[in-house]
């Protein structure tokens, strides 16, 4: 759920530094968090500090989430459909999407009339390519998992699209709202090839790029043609990528920015006695240390279980967040229907001794590599763990930082022992199963467990809550057997902002809407 107007302490780091209205055209109203007050003021420019720079403005290499320059995402191209603070479906360009078998197909209607911001239709046919195009791992595609779902896809009419699953999905809608399957540029745009595109990025969003200076700035300039008027409220936009969690906040602080997408704890720990305004999302999940069942040591389950006894995540806490992180206790929220008192973490020195004994006595004692993000709050979990370890006998730490486009390589190279990742959701589906499914891409840690991929199988796949809650019960219980990650904090994704913008809103894993943002002078 979505905690609005948080000006008390907050208590994200985000992997790899590294995933809202009642109405189908969003609500007027401002968003609570917001330090600024009354109706939506026109005009202006908004300055945005992001996470990172994206390497390219194709819509299927960017990613949906807030660590990964999501508004940037939703400034080009729109959305089809986002979620409110429940989790309810809002329809942007779309008008619906629904399914008659339980999942086995849907159908996409888009409102009428939409178009790129060339003046080209944004039609079936477009989202029929965009959609077949993510399936392809050769575009650089961030989210094959959730296209690859896709089995085929038919145009019924310019505003109608059918497809059909590979298997039922009664819950696809969330693989959308999540993805950049919510995302729909210009096929004949993307047709002039990555250096064309870059140079003029076609989409149907608030905004058009007016120029981009790879690591420095990129602006963009209102877009005449955009189908929610008067939305956006800004006349402009420039981004700015910071890295650095103090300079960040700091840029923030003194005026240097408007808008500051964050991922660190410590920062909104800042700005709530500051009293500057915050926008934090409250999700399930968390971000997590990914252990590669892939190879030695941790192809032993015994290896895996003696380091998740050992650490002590309340010391990773003070240790890197200064006590100021919420931890991932359980896999799920206490407000989430699939909440179970499942404690993910089991701290016992005495277990972890004997494991890494034992193993030891085998010929096989643990030595491992923690590849960390250059990050700050990065280096400091892998040398918190390697001190944490440092305590026991017949174990052994090695911290090797790598730039964040290596770690993020090693989902294909899966050349590491230990690596943070996230899998963090309001709707479980379909982040848990691409996560954590032996077949899926995005399972870093590898591992293949037949248990652990038929509860995921049958979560996704049930048709009532009851029995989605059982199978994700199980699903539980399995990661606490077998290890494949260990998460240790919450992530939020979050906004930072100056006291007089308002309209901040933010959907799905942490996507910042720009359309709704607003500056008042």
């Amino acid at each position: 759920m979505i905690r609005k107007a948080r000006l008390l302490a907050i208590t994200v780091v985000c992997a790899m530094t590294l995933v809202l209205g009642a109405c189908a055209g969003g609500d007027s109203t401002p968003s609570a968090s917001a330090g600024a007050s009354g109706a939506p003021v026109a005009g202006g420019n908004g300055r945005v500090l992001t996470l990172n720079d994206p390497r390219s403005l194709d819509p299927v290499a960017i990613g949906n989430a807030y660590a990964t320059s999501a508004v940037i995402g939703n400034a080009l191209y729109g959305t089809l459909m986002t979620n409110d603070s429940a989790g309810k479906v809002v329809y942007r360009m779309a008008e619906s999407f629904t399914t008659a078998d339980n999942g086995t197909s849907f159908r996409l209607t888009l409102k009428p009339g939409l178009v790129f911001s060339d003046g080209t239709p944004l039609d079936a046919a477009a989202v029929k390519f965009n959609w077949e195009r993510a399936k392809d791992p050769a575009t650089g595609s961030v989210n094959v998992s959730e296209a690859s779902m896709i089995a085929s896809a038919e145009v019924i009419d310019p505003v109608t699209l059918k497809i059909s699953l590979t298997s039922p999905v009664p819950s696809y809608v969330q693989s959308v709202i999540t993805s950049t399957l919510n995302w729909i540029a210009s096929p004949a745009a993307l047709a002039k090839g990555q250096a064309e595109f870059d140079r003029n990025p076609v989409g149907a969003g608030p905004f058009t790029l007016r120029s981009w200076t790879r690591q420095a700035t990129m602006e963009m300039v209102r877009n005449p043609k955009y189908w929610d008027a008067p939305r956006p409220y800004l006349d402009s936009l420039t981004f700015r990528p910071a890295l650095d969690a103090t300079q960040r906040y700091n840029t923030i602080l003194s005026g240097g920015a408007d808008v500051a997408i964050e991922s660190n704890w410590v920062n909104l720990d800042k700005a709530a006695k500051a009293n500057l305004p915050t926008d934090v999302m409250d999700l399930s999940g968390g971000v997590l240390m990914a252990l590669n069942s892939r190879r030695a040591p941790f192809n032993d389950i015994r290896a895996r279980q003696a380091v998740a006894a050992a650490l002590d995540t309340n010391v990773v806490n003070q240790a890197v967040y200064g006590g100021t992180a919420k931890l991932a206790s359980t896999l799920f929220t206490e407000d989430s229907p699939y909440y179970s008192n499942t404690p993910l973490a089991h701290p016992d020195k005495a277990k972890a001794q004997r494991l890494f004994d034992e193993l030891a006595a085998e010929g096989k004692p643990v030595s491992f590599t923690f590849t960390s993000a250059p990050s700050t709050e990065n280096k400091a979990l892998a040398e918190n763990v390697q001190a944490q370890l440092s305590a026991f006998r017949n174990v052994t730490v090695h911290v090797k930082v790598v730039e964040v486009t290596e770690l993020a390589g090693l989902r294909r190279t899966h050349d590491f022992d230990v690596a943070t990742t996230s899998a963090f959701f309001q709707d479980p589906e379909p982040r848990l199963f691409t996560a954590l499914h032996s077949t899926s891409a995005a399972n870093l840690g590898g591992l293949a467990d037949p248990q652990l991929d038929q509860a995921l199988q049958d979560a996704r796949t049930a048709t009532t809550e009851q029995d989605r809650k059982a199978a994700y019960d199980t699903l539980q219980e399995r990661l606490v057997e077998q290890v494949p990650v260990i998460f240790y904090t919450r992530a939020a994704p979050s906004v930072i902002t100056a006291r007089n913008v308002g309209g901040v809103r933010q959907y799905g894993l942490g996507s910042l809407l720009p359309e709704e943002l607003w500056i008042k002078p």
